[in-house]
């Protein structure tokens, strides 16, 4: 007889534990996620953005092509398509600069340009020229340098102090005529800074004494001149007063004038050897 009681342990079900189940759905969870960015990474590489401010430079296998992406989203195809991005903002550049003046005296000056790149000719500069680290150093540092030599050469160390605003002018107009061919827009030339050697400092500042102390010798001249000329025309006009006294006075009219400064007293006028008297007579009026 078989006991029906005994169970053979060999042919009972396993039941799975609850870490296990936790575990697998943790994974299937993870896998889903990953799946999901995947697929996020996949879909975001078929658009880009182009930035506000900036052109977006297409390329097909890496040419060029002629449409510009403006600022906002566009479509490309991944492992095809590829942007470069170039701003079309108005940007500073700075440079130091070194030239000769026409009297040939070393002129520094401290250039500032603002600049732009055209955006309807961003992918021709891109093409011609590359991105803007390379417009800065292949094509605006130099020109800024070349026209600085050619404007300042026109000008003696002095007028380009005194002609500032030409000077500037005229690099104005260098600048836009040297980078139009490259699609470059010049937007303002400033020179934030000119200055000269030392020896050419000290012969300014000589000079300058040399100058003050001439118009003030010329100013001392002038006025021992004049003091000169005023005494001259005191002694002329005394000397005409005198003559013209002279030839004026007759008796009569010296005899009024004792009258009227006589105090009644018979003045005697003495003298050694002799004795002189005015006579009433010759004083008073003849009585009628």
């Amino acid at each position: 007889m078989v006991d029906v009681s005994t169970s053979d342990t060999r042919f009972s079900p396993k039941k799975s534990s609850p870490k296990a189940t936790s575990l697998g759905g943790g994974a299937t969870l993870i896998g889903w996620i990953l799946l999901c960015l995947v697929g996020l990474v996949l879909i975001s590489s078929f658009w880009v953005i182009v930035p506000v401010g900036e052109r977006g430079v297409w390329l097909r296998f890496g040419q060029v092509q002629g449409q510009i992406f403006t600022e906002g989203l566009h479509f490309v195809i991944p492992l095809v398509d590829s942007v470069e991005r170039v701003s079309v903002r108005v940007q500073k550049q700075e440079i130091a600069t070194e030239a000769s003046s026409k009297d040939l005296q070393d002129v520094f000056s401290d250039v500032a340009l603002n600049w732009h790149i055209l955006p309807e000719q961003v992918n021709g500069v891109y093409r011609q020229i590359g991105d803007e680290n390379a417009v800065v150093n292949a094509i605006l540092n130099p020109a800024i340098e070349e026209v600085i030599k050619a404007v300042v050469a026109h000008y003696t160390a002095e007028e380009v102090i005194t002609q500032r605003d030409q000077v500037k002018s005229e690099v104005d107009a260098g600048l836009r005529s040297r980078l139009s061919p490259y699609q470059i827009a010049v937007d303002d030339v400033s020179l934030t800074t000119i200055h000269f050697s030392q020896q050419f400092r000290d012969a300014v500042e000589a000079k300058q004494i040399a100058v003050q102390e001439a118009k003030q010798a010329e100013f001392v001249a002038k006025k021992a001149l004049r003091q000169a000329e005023i005494e001259i025309n005191l002694a002329r006009g005394t000397a005409e007063a005198h003559q013209i006294l002279q030839s004026t006075l007759t008796p009569s009219i010296l005899k009024y004038e004792a009258l009227q400064k006589w105090d009644g007293r018979l003045p005697m006028i003495s003298g050694e050897g002799t004795n002189t008297v005015i006579e009433l007579d010759d004083l008073v009026p003849n009585q009628p």
